[in-house]
């Protein structure tokens, strides 16, 4: 398994930006290790960049024509192996050397179809379209395993994707310059790609986890048959005798809900071993209280029969949660036993530290909330950090999106890692 060359570079000025770039990729593709013959470029970039996507695709792609296929998007941050950029101009490129039958790159007009059997994919998204979980839901299906990874476009100006297919576009649908607005984009990949991915939502259940006995649309009317005003209440520890109190620890609390399967029932425990939510949890908002009928509103429908936990979300809880999928990815790679050249250089320190092969990650992709990174994990790029810290040095981009997605789920303030590994 070779490495994925990688590179990350911020400037005023693209083009100078895009040229530091290329003279990293350049010389990573040239060392021992590393990929040399990459087909397909994941591209990120910053909201201010986002009015000249087209000439930093048409430039990088001029210069490396070896690769036929681009994917991406623009974010208002990206990041990158160990670091972030946010509200500042910059981007982030990942060269992936994958079987040219065991990935296709897709959008508006060039769909996925049925000529490419799709296990998994990576998606971008528009935030602004309409019936968007639905689309999700329905591109989930169309892959063997219902698993979907990516996110949605973030930015204060043009939402766009990148999306070049080195076999071109469907008859019929005209020439396209590879930058889209709306819709849906990214790469399907085969079985044959393997990876591993995980979700971090970033904040800890207050207590166990309760049945929704009764509801009425957004409103939870019931938990466990006990009035759903009181069991949060009791659970904050706070009184409407105090409503000054009470209001403050209610805002700082949101709700994991486990849905339904298509069966109707739930089939996954909210809260795992550890006492973190499963992926399976979409966290919601809080929106206001019932007193009247003692329910609790929240930012969604929820129906009878969900699985519901009161949660709250802060420095320690997503450092420790991010820490903990990192972990999951580690042992679920590592083999039982390493020789002792491989165990000697995965155990060097942070300062020596390098991509390793043995690792068995090629490259990684990381995209988070909008709402975390920064101060939301104590400080610039401690995000990045602690994925660094927990996985090693290894090739990774990625951005900030408005909506995360994995599974077939919309999530928000979310973190979705995906490793590509050895062959599926």
């Amino acid at each position: 398994m070779k490495l994925f060359p990688y590179a990350h570079a911020t400037h005023p000025q693209w083009v100078m930006a895009a040229g530091l770039v290329l003279a990293q990729l350049r010389a990573q593709i040239a060392l021992h290790g590393y990929a040399s013959a990459p087909t397909l470029a994941l591209l990120y970039i910053t909201d201010h960049y986002a009015a000249q996507a087209q000439d930093i695709l048409a430039y990088l792609s001029g210069e490396l024509p070896e690769i036929t296929d681009w994917a991406g998007t623009v974010g208002v941050g990206i990041v990158s192996n160990n670091v972030e950029y946010v509200d500042e101009p910059a981007l982030a490129v990942m060269l992936c050397e994958l079987p040219s039958d065991q990935y296709r790159v897709f959008s508006g007009v060039a769909p996925l179809g049925m000529a490419f059997e799709a296990h998994t994919a990576l998606v971008h998204a528009d935030p602004h379209m309409a019936d968007l979980p639905e689309l999700i839901e329905e591109l989930a299906e169309r892959t063997d395993s219902g698993y979907l990874f990516g996110g949605l476009s973030s930015g204060r100006g043009k939402q766009v994707q990148f999306a070049v297919a080195g076999d071109g576009n469907v008859k019929g649908q005209g020439a396209a310059s590879g930058v889209f607005s709306g819709g849906l984009s990214g790469v399907a990949f085969g079985a044959g790609v393997g990876m591993v991915s995980r979700v971090t939502q970033g904040c800890l259940p207050v207590a166990k986890a309760h049945q929704v006995t009764a509801a009425d649309h957004n409103v939870v009317l019931a938990l466990d048959g006990e009035p759903a005003l009181a069991v949060l209440l009791r659970e904050l520890h706070v009184s409407l005798d105090e409503p000054r109190e009470a209001l403050q620890a209610v805002r700082a609390t949101l709700v994991g809900l486990t849905e339904h399967d298509r069966a109707g029932v739930v089939d996954a425990a909210s809260i795992t071993r550890t006492g973190h939510f499963g992926s399976d949890v979409l966290v919601r908002h809080i929106i206001g209280l019932d007193p009247g009928r003692s329910g609790v509103a929240l930012a969604v429908p929820v129906s009878v029969g969900m699985e519901l936990a009161f949660c709250q979300r802060h420095v320690q809880a997503a450092r420790a949660d991010l820490k903990r999928v990192c972990a999951e990815i580690r042992e679920e790679l590592e083999p039982q036993e390493l020789a002792l050249a491989s165990a000697t250089a995965l155990a060097a320190s942070e300062a020596q530290a390098a991509p390793h092969p043995d690792r068995g990650i090629a490259g990684a992709i990381y995209v988070s909330c909008t709402g975390r990174g920064g101060a939301h994990f104590g400080g610039p790029s401690a995000e990045l950090q602690i994925i660094r810290q927990a996985l090693g040095d290894v090739p990774l981009v990625g951005f900030f999106a408005s909506g995360e997605i994995a599974r077939s789920h919309l999530y928000g303030y979310t973190g979705v890692l995906t490793v590509f590994t050895a062959a599926g």
